[in-house]
C-alpha cells in the first residue's frame, strides 16, 4: 500500500491517501468506535463481516482483492522444525503466532494446528502476539523457535526461512476483503481507490509482492 497510495495519488490530483497498519482485528475495533477511515482493507472475511453487520460498509464497494498463504517459518539458520506437527517436539520451546482473538494470521494458524492436530500440545509453548509483523520480529531475534505468518510477510524478510506451508484444506481461504466504508468522507474517491486496487497496475504490484490476485 505505501507503493500503491502514490500511484493512485497522481491519477487523483488534490487527493492524498493516509494509510493506517495494524492487525485486521484492531482496525476493525477502531472502526467501530468511530475512527475516521474511507476504505478498509483486512486480512480476513471476519472482520469485514462483522463491520458489515453492524451496518458500517457500503455493502456494494466490498470485495475479495487477494489470496495469500500460511507459512511456518524458522530462524534462517535454523535446523528444524521443519512441519506444523513437528511444533509438538518436545525440541521446540516457543512458537510465535499472532492473537487468534484478533489476528486473522493467528487465526488461521490456530485452524492449521488443530487440523494437524497439535494444537492441545502446543498451547504452553505460544507466545501471542500484536499482529503478524511482531511475530516476524520474534522469529528473526531468535526470541521464538518458529512462527506463523502469511508467505507474503516471509518473502520480505532475510533472516527467517519457509520450513512448511499448510496445506489449503487445513484453514479457511485467506481472502483478503476490501470495501468503503459507510461514514466516508469522500465516497467518490473511495470509490475510485478499490477500482483502483482490482485494477491492472494494483494487480502487477500485488503480485510481485506474492499475492494471488482476484479477477474482479
Amino acid at each position: 500500500m505505501d507503493e500503491l497510495a502514490p500511484a493512485y495519488e497522481r491519477s487523483r490530483p488534490g487527493i492524498k491517501v493516509n494509510c493506517n497498519f495494524g492487525g485486521s482485528g484492531t482496525l476493525e475495533q477502531q472502526i467501530e468506535r468511530g475512527a475516521p477511515a474511507d476504505v478498509y482493507l483486512s486480512a480476513a472475511s471476519k472482520p469485514m463481516d462483522r463491520l458489515a453487520a453492524h451496518g458500517l460498509i457500503l455493502p456494494d464497494t466490498r470485495r475479495n482483492l487477494l489470496r495469500g498463504e500460511i507459512v511456518l517459518i524458522v530462524p534462517k539458520d535454523s535446523a528444524g522444525p521443519n512441519s506444523f506437527r513437528a511444533l509438538a517436539d518436545g525440541s521446540v520451546k516457543l512458537i510465535a503466532l499472532g492473537d487468534p482473538g484478533s489476528v486473522p494470521a493467528g487465526e488461521y494458524g490456530r485452524q492449521v494446528l488443530q487440523a494437524m492436530h497439535v494444537w492441545d500440545p502446543v498451547q504452553e509453548k505460544l507466545v501471542l502476539a500484536k499482529d503478524v509483523r511482531q511475530v516476524l520480529s520474534y522469529v528473526e531475534t531468535g526470541n521464538a523457535d518458529a512462527g506463523i505468518v502469511y508467505a507474503t510477510d516471509a518473502r520480505e524478510s532475510d533472516k527467517v526461512r519457509v520450513a512448511a506451508i499448510a496445506p489449503d484444506d487445513s484453514h479457511l481461504p485467506v481472502v483478503y476483503p476490501v470495501a468503503v466504508l459507510k461514514d466516508c468522507r469522500n465516497i467518490p474517491a473511495a470509490r475510485a481507490l478499490v477500482a483502483f486496487l482490482t485494477g491492472p497496475y494494483a494487480r502487477g504490484v500485488f503480485a510481485r509482492h506474492g499475492f494471488t490476485t482476484v479477477s474482479p
